[in-house]
């Protein structure tokens, strides 16, 4: 594994796609292990973070010492464990919300910081869980935490993506801890207001044009219409956000690693055939308005984005990806689209597929977010973050074109994603798996 001895290092648990990944590598970590249970996820990751190890498994599956023989690093100290583990059960009359079998995934969490020494670990979780009943749940995982040694923030905080620089009203819980006795992490301080908001004297966060203004229209293109990718050189003019995000200045960077990749290649923009009845409609929503029969929201051109959505899988029905429309198209924003509202830079990458794409990033955390909470442990750890001279190589492409079953057989493990009743879909799907040749043509 290509890592610095003189950078901190972490792990990441539930790491989809990797935004934490990415925030953490940007404020000066070395991402040394991510676990990821659902094999597309997981092969993404490895695409974007090729010198991180992947685990495609569950994290109950995994103990510190199996993470840390998979990462190689030995006895080196884990300066921070982060993730978002889900969590969903609060209904038990009497008895205490992490013993709800719904929420073991929570306690693994807790087991795997404490299994791993970590000096400092990041929890991120959805804002529901500081309302209400739920508050109980957050006093029972800092008491958790209490008896596994670390010293937790009490005064919990829910920060929105658009006070750090992100173009999306995006609401998050985080949860920052340290071992006792050790300097404890601060909040991140708001750096952006939300577009129109005088309250603060912030300067404004991007908006929806500055982050979306200089990219080419994908309908302009053919054969975005099979493929998620076209090399041109019909870009608009840049706004600063959008400069950060082609990584053309090193703010883009941060103390990250720079990746090699070409900036003409327009890539995640599959096209969408919408309708003409489709188009209509979406010409005759107002921005910032919901189109009725959608319920799908118009970007505003001058203000923030809604908070973007995962969509659903075949499990509640049928698969949708729920996108925004474009303030100015008569269509939904691409996935290379969301990942700019979401602060992913353009040489990120996403399955190729806009269900996987936009799924990938609705459940992410925004990379700019996540470095202004990093950035504050890296504060706490007292270490000076420095950008590092080496340059690293993508992954191979055919990473991002893998569905469930083809990237279960690439990591050879079961797929865990629910599958197909019927036999003409997995017929299909086997098909499919043989023709693009991704069984048999990829680096073990």
């Amino acid at each position: 594994m290509n890592h610095q001895l003189n950078r901190p290092i972490g792990v990441d648990l539930f790491a989809g796609a990797g935004g934490l990944s990415l925030g953490f590598e940007q404020a000066g970590f070395d991402v040394v292990a991510a676990v990821e249970i659902d094999p597309v996820h997981a092969a993404v990751h490895e695409f974007n973070f090729p010198d991180c190890k992947v685990i495609p498994c569950s994290v109950t599956e995994q103990t510190g010492n199996s993470i840390r023989l998979a990462a190689g690093i030995g006895s080196r100290r884990v300066d921070v464990v982060f993730g978002g583990p889900p969590c969903q059960g609060f209904s038990l009359m009497g008895q205490r919300a992490l013993d709800d079998p719904r929420n073991s995934l929570v306690m693994d969490f807790v087991r795997i910081v404490r299994e791993l020494d970590a000096t400092y670990f990041v929890f991120e979780n959805v804002k529901g869980l500081t309302l209400g009943k739920h508050r109980k749940f957050l006093e029972e995982l800092i008491n958790e935490f209490d008896q596994a040694g670390y010293e937790v923030k009490r005064d919990w905080r829910v920060l929105n993506a658009y006070n750090y620089g992100v173009p999306q009203d995006r609401q998050r819980l985080f949860l920052l801890g340290g071992k006792k006795g050790m300097a404890a992490a601060d909040y991140p301080t708001a750096i952006t207001a939300k577009p129109g908001s005088e309250s603060c004297g912030l300067p404004s966060s991007p908006t929806c044009f500055e982050a979306l203004g200089d990219l080419p229209d994908a309908e302009r293109f053919c054969q975005l219409l099979k493929w998620d990718e076209v090399e041109t050189k019909d870009w608009e003019q840049a706004s600063l956000y959008a400069v950060a995000m082609r990584c053309d200045a090193s703010e883009g960077w941060g103390y990250g690693y720079q990746r090699q990749w070409n900036p003409n290649v327009l890539t995640s923009s599959m096209r969408s055939n919408h309708s003409e009845i489709s188009r209509r409609r979406f010409a005759e929503t107002e921005p910032g308005r919901v189109e009725p029969i959608s319920r799908f929201l118009k970007l505003p051109r001058d203000g923030v984005a809604n908070t973007l959505r995962a969509g659903t899988d075949a499990a509640r029905g049928a698969f949708t990806s729920p996108r925004p429309i474009h303030y100015q198209w008569n269509r939904c924003i691409t996935v290379r689209e969301m990942a700019r509202l979401h602060g992913f830079p353009d040489w990120f990458r996403f399955n190729e597929t806009k269900w996987h794409g936009a799924r990938q990033i609705g459940n992410a955390v925004p990379p700019p977010l996540a470095r202004a909470v990093a950035s504050q442990i890296i504060l706490a750890l007292g270490h000076s973050p420095s950008s590092p001279m080496t340059k690293v190589a993508l992954g191979n492409p055919k990473l991002l074109r893998m569905n469930a079953s083809v990237a279960s057989d690439y990591w050879d493990i079961p797929n865990p994603i629910g599958q197909r009743d019927k036999k003409s879909g997995l017929k299909k799907r086997k098909q499919l798996d043989t023709e693009t040749g991704l069984l048999f043509n990829l680096p073990t």
